[in-house]
């Protein structure tokens, strides 16, 4: 009879616990956010082994043909895979978290000796430099056009920006970068493409200094431009939209009839209200922009994760696209995490206080 007690008590805990979490803005997007990445990883683990032809066997027949022997190719392959053959499949499954968590995404296969971790610790600041430097200057640029769009709209400066907005938003970045190398690289010679390979130039070491800055604003300018016409054009759009629908409140008609001028009704309270959907579209920007690394970086032989990644298929160096995968997964996913809590705090009609929304 003393345990009834001592069970209802627990089993209120958790419920108290799992209200908690689900109540509060902030751990109910954690939680999330960390879930996200959990599925991802075990879909990664289970599809690299149930490929056509199968990863691992796939390696071990290569390392055959190369001369190893059979049983020094399984083990080479447990061992760049993170494999116990020996282990039973949920065995192997958790060893593999367990890797993950400390941050060991294994050897690489094609580069004998480096670890995975290592080799994307090389190539991701490029990556998040001309991702979000492109982002930076795409997201200030749209607010300040699609506000002017707002403003005058209906006027000839209007349908100018908004076509031009609308033909750059319907234009893939994969065509946008073919004309870029086209034009500027072959037909009007503006910058010498095949000298822009990679992310910056043999013998330049990374430093604070003007040389290396300029060295490698060299190598990113056209993936840089490319980026920016690939993605103003629905900023502007949507912070048009935005900024038309924020005029209409009634609180803008107050502020104009107290006789603010514009700029002030402009900055005070549409500008900061206005921007409000774009941060949550900032998060899917960033996905989008990560995912089109991977065939703008091709194409422009910039070395950075999506290169890195497009070279790791091409080569089937599955240790590689594993890890690539799992940490382009973790950025989108802690950058919706960051967009949702900045949202929060920018409209105070959606924080969570006290618990509840």
């Amino acid at each position: 009879m003393a345990l009834v007690p001592t069970m209802r008590t627990s089993n209120l805990n958790l419920w108290a616990l799992f209200d908690k979490i689900t109540g509060n803005f902030l751990l109910r997007r954690i939680v999330k956010a960390l879930f996200t990445i959990w599925v991802v990883t075990s879909i990664t683990f289970f599809v690299v082994r149930a490929m056509p032809g199968n990863a691992v066997d796939i390696m071990i027949q290569d390392l055959t043909a190369a001369g190893v022997s059979p049983d020094d190719a399984r083990n080479q392959a447990a061992a760049l895979m993170n494999i116990n053959f020996d282990e039973p499949a949920y065995l192997q499954y958790l060893d593999y978290l367990g890797n993950i968590a400390r941050g060991d995404f294994g050897n690489a296969y094609r580069s004998r000796g480096l670890k995975v971790a290592d080799i994307i610790a090389q190539i991701l600041p490029w990556t998040v430099f001309s991702v979000g430097l492109s982002l930076l200057i795409t997201f200030t640029l749209g607010i300040v056009l699609g506000a002017i769009m707002a403003y005058m709209r209906d006027t000839w400066i209007d349908h100018l920006l908004s076509n031009l907005a609308a033909t750059l938003d319907a234009v893939s970045p994969a065509l946008i970068g073919l004309l870029a190398i086209l034009f500027l690289g072959v037909l009007w010679k503006i910058v010498p493409i095949p000298e822009m390979r990679g992310a910056m130039s043999p013998g330049i070491q990374p430093e604070f200094s003007l040389e290396f800055f300029a060295d490698i604003f060299g190598h990113v300018r056209v993936l840089l431009l490319v980026y920016v016409l690939s993605f103003i054009g629905s900023w502007m759009l949507v912070m048009k939209s935005s900024t038309i629908s924020t005029l209409g409140e009634d609180y803008v008609t107050v502020a104009r009839a107290r006789g603010l001028p514009d700029t002030r009704i402009l900055t005070a309270y549409v500008g900061r209200n206005a921007t409000l959907p774009l941060f949550t579209r900032l998060a899917i920007v960033i996905g989008v922009s990560m995912g089109g690394s991977i065939l703008l970086e091709t194409l422009f032989t910039y070395r950075g994760i999506g290169y890195q990644l497009a070279r790791a298929s091409y080569d089937r160096d599955y240790p590689i696209m594993q890890g690539i995968i799992i940490v382009i997964t973790a950025a989108v996913v802690f950058a919706n995490l960051i967009a949702d809590l900045l949202y929060g705090w920018l409209d105070p009609r959606i924080r969570i206080v006290g618990g509840g929304n």
